[in-house]
C-alpha cells in the first residue's frame, strides 16, 4: 500500500512526505528534478511531470492513495485533469487534493477558479477524495520579510475583513493524517471537504501590530493599494502571476478569507494540539534574522 505525493519537493509537499514517513507510511515522491529529492530513508523517488503522461503512469503504478498538489501555473487545470485521468486508469480510488478555501467564491481569480474546476472533476469522476481547502499560508510572508524589517511596513494588501492564515506545517500534518485515514480505511471513504484555517482572523493592521511587538519597533500596514502590489510583484514574477495575485488581494479586501463555524475546533481535534499562530511564526522568523 503506497502513497504517492506529488509536488514533493515544494513547501507543502516535502513536509507531507516527512509527516508520512514519521508515521511509518510507504511513500513514493514524484519530482521533476531528482537532485532536489533529499528525503528520509525509505522514500522512493519517481522522476516525472504532470504533462509527461508516461512518467505519471510509471509513478502511479501500484499506488493506493494519491496526494495531488498542483503548483500555480498557467495550465494548472490541465495538469490536474491529466493526473486524475491517469490515476483512474491506474485504479487509484483514494485521493487527497490540496485546493484553496473559497475556491467557489473567488471565481474571478485564475488559480482559485482552476482549483474549483479540479474539485468539480474529482466529484464528477466519482473519486473517493478529501478536498483540503487551505487559507492563506502564513509562510507566504517570508517573501516580504525584508520589506517588513527594512522599511518598517507590512506590504501585503489583505484589508480589514480578515484572513484565517494557517501555518504550512499544520497544513502538511493535517494532509498526512487525512492521507493515512483514507489509506487505512477498509473501504474507500466518502467525498469530504475540509477548510484548513489558522486559530485567529487577522487584518493587515493586526499583522503590523504583531510585527511591531515582535521587533520592538513600529511596523505600519502598507494599505490596500493592489495596483502598486501588482507592480512590485512584476519585478520578480511573471506578469500573469502578479495580476493573479492582485486579483486575490482585491478579494481579500472585499470578502476576507474566513473560516466556517467549527473549522478551528475540528482541526485542533485532528491535530491533538492547538493550531500554530501568526505571532509564533513572526517570533521564529525574527529569531533567525
Amino acid at each position: 500500500m503506497t502513497i504517492l505525493v506529488t509536488g514533493a519537493t515544494g513547501t507543502v509537499g516535502r513536509q507531507v512526505v516527512e509527516q508520512l514517513v514519521k508515521r511509518g507510511a510507504d511513500v513514493r515522491a514524484l519530482v521533476r528534478d531528482p537532485s532536489k529529492a533529499e528525503f528520509q530513508a525509505g522514500v522512493s523517488v519517481e522522476q516525472g511531470d504532470f504533462l509527461d503522461v508516461d512518467s505519471l503512469r510509471n509513478a502511479m503504478c501500484g499506488v493506493s492513495t494519491l496526494f495531488l498538489l498542483n503548483a500555480v501555473v498557467p495550465d494548472e487545470f490541465t495538469q490536474a485533469l491529466i493526473a486524475l485521468n491517469v490515476a483512474r486508469s491506474a485504479g487509484i480510488e483514494r485521493i487527497v487534493y490540496l485546493s484553496v478555501i473559497h475556491a467557489d467564491v473567488y471565481v474571478n481569480v485564475p488559480h482559485f477558479a482552476g482549483k474549483f474546476g479540479v474539485e468539480r472533476m474529482i466529484e464528477q469522476m466519482g473519486f473517493k477524495a478529501t478536498i483540503l481547502r487551505p487559507a492563506y499560508f502564513i509562510q507566504n510572508d517570508l517573501m516580504v520579510n525584508d520589506v517588513i524589517t527594512g522599511y518598517g511596513a507590512y506590504p501585503m494588501p489583505i484589508g480589514s475583513k480578515g484572513l484565517a492564515m494557517i501555518d504550512v506545517r499544520d497544513i502538511a500534518e493535517l494532509a498526512a493524517l487525512e492521507l493515512l485515514r483514507r489509506e487505512q480505511a477498509t473501504e474507500p471513504l466518502a467525498l469530504d471537504r475540509i477548510n484548513l484555517v489558522g486559530p485567529e482572523i487577522l487584518t493587515g493592521t493586526d499583522i503590523a501590530a504583531i510585527w511591531s511587538d515582535v521587533l520592538a519597533r513600529t511596523i505600519q500596514y502598507g494599505g490596500d493599494n493592489t495596483e502598486g502590489f501588482e507592480h512590485n510583484l512584476k519585478q520578480f514574477m511573471p506578469a500573469w502571476m502578479a495580476y493573479d495575485m492582485r486579483l486575490m488581494g482585491e478579494r481579500f479586501i472585499t470578502d476576507g478569507m474566513l473560516p466556517e463555524g467549527g473549522d478551528v475546533e475540528r482541526l485542533t481535534a485532528q491535530l491533538g494540539r492547538p493550531l500554530r499562530s501568526y505571532r509564533a511564526f513572526a517570533s521564529e522568523t525574527a529569531a533567525l534574522a
